[in-house]
């Protein structure tokens, strides 16, 4: 985890995304207090999230119900 001012971050932009790349975090400061965070975006929460959705629905487009309706599934489920 590196720390880098946010001026001198300007001037350093290609070789700090070749470092995220390489999987590195990167915090950007402003008078020595962190203001932003750098992660590539396969580290990125929302990146997980997105991945665990289509994950979802490839699993989904492969079930089937043999002509049940989910819908009565979900409701008998609740009685």
């Amino acid at each position: 985890m590196m720390k880098n001012g946010i001026f001198e971050a300007k001037t350093l932009l290609t070789s700090l995304l070749e470092k995220i790349k390489g999987g590195e975090k990167e915090f950007l400061t402003r008078h020595g207090r962190p203001v932003a965070r750098l992660v590539s975006n396969e580290q990125a929460p929302g990146a997980k999230i997105e991945n665990a959705i289509q994950e979802l629905r490839n699993l989904r487009s492969g079930l089937k119900l043999n002509g049940l309706s989910w819908k009565d599934l979900r409701d008998a489920g609740r009685r």
